[in-house]
């Protein structure tokens, strides 16, 4: 069977994996694109048999990289998330964990040329129009992956990546609360619809009957609580004004808790139809500034900083994310920046084939 070769890096970004790829080496189309990308990961069998996909939400993520077309930035970064089982692609939301390799990535690629021992790589993301400042470890002008830095979720430690987000209020909704309000009432539970970095439907676990503190495989199991949890979603997106979301990986959701590991609050999140084994990068922009904003679902259940910047600690699954949030609280509450600290590593580079009956390139 004739197959199409395309050249790829295989990354891990913070706590996910997969390709990156030059977006010149790929189709315009979206919808062709999309089956390049669904042949490529294995999409549509649990265990992505017949792709380089790892069988789970985390390990199906693709970043397409290209030049910017935006003045302030280096590199234009296109995310997709492929569905495991489900033969579909969602263009729609952008992955903080997947962009923690873009910087690399840029450099790697020859996108981006290093700049002495510390490379600054201004990051433009497609999908939301979120700017993002990746500093990146490049000692004597060289890309190194090695270092000192642990984040939770990942084994080992490598080089540090600074990632700073700017203009990451209202990125997909175009406002900090999409439904004017800061808590809705849907379905007899309270929640707080937030647009940082990722539109976000919160509520707290007591509120569901959970403790909070449930694993990711506790909270998988508990197809009641999905169940509940999807309706929700559901009808806020409507009054978010994202439509019909039924098949869009956004807004995401989100449990707040107590903290009760020395953090700042506890967290669980979800991608949605799963929980997420850890915290994703853009999830925990917009679950820091819902513990920071009084009035949201959030009240009550942490002692709230009140001096910018804050550092705020969320739990999660597999330990803990800090999140640096400066903000103005002069009139009411108003988000500036977040910035986070994340580690990236190549795992392999060459090319993948995909069935030229998919694509011919």
């Amino acid at each position: 069977m004739a197959q199409t070769a395309i050249p790829y890096l295989f990354m891990r970004g913070g706590s996910s994996r997969g390709p990156y790829f030059n977006r010149a080496d790929l189709p315009e189309d979206r919808d062709q694109l999309a089956q390049v990308l669904i042949a490529a990961l294995g999409s549509g069998h649990p265990l992505n048999i017949d792709g380089i996909g790892g069988g789970a939400a985390v390990t199906t993520k693709v970043a397409m990289l290209s030049p910017s077309e935006d003045d302030w930035a280096d590199v234009d970064y296109f995310f997709a998330q492929v569905s495991v089982e489900e033969q579909q692609v969602d263009f729609k939301p952008t992955c903080g964990n997947i962009l923690s390799g873009v910087g690399p990535a840029a450099i790697d690629m020859g996108l981006v040329a290093p700049t002495g021992d510390v490379t600054e790589v201004r990051i433009r993301a497609v999908n939301t129009g979120a700017k993002v400042l990746a500093r990146v470890q490049t000692p004597g002008g060289e890309l190194t992956f090695d270092g000192e830095t642990e984040i939770a979720g990942v084994p080992g430690t490598a080089a540090p990546i600074e990632l700073s987000f700017m203009g990451v209020v209202g990125s997909s909704t175009g406002a900090f609360l999409p439904t004017g309000n800061l808590r809705d009432e849907i379905d007899g539970i309270e929640v707080t619809c937030m647009d940082v970095a990722m539109p976000l439907v919160i509520a707290r676990a007591a509120d569901f009957g959970l403790s909070g503190y449930e694993s990711a495989a506790e909270l998988d199991a508990n197809r009641e609580f999905f169940a509940r949890m999807e309706a929700i979603r559901l009808e806020a997106g409507q009054r978010m004004g994202m439509g019909d979301v039924s098949k869009s990986v956004t807004p995401k959701f989100g449990l707040l808790a107590p903290a009760r590991e020395g953090g700042t609050i506890a967290t669980r999140y979800f991608m949605p139809w799963n929980t997420h084994p850890t915290m994703a990068v853009t999830g925990a922009q917009c679950l820091a500034a819902c513990a920071l904003t009084p009035g949201s679902v959030s009240d009550g259940l942490l002692e709230r900083p009140t001096q910018s910047p804050a550092n705020v600690t969320l739990e999660h699954p597999a330990g803990t994310i800090d999140v640096l949030v400066e903000f103005d609280s002069a009139e009411g509450f108003s988000l500036t920046s977040a910035g986070l600290l994340r580690t990236a590593r190549k795992l392999a580079e060459g090319k993948l084939f995909i069935p030229e009956r998919i694509w011919k390139g």
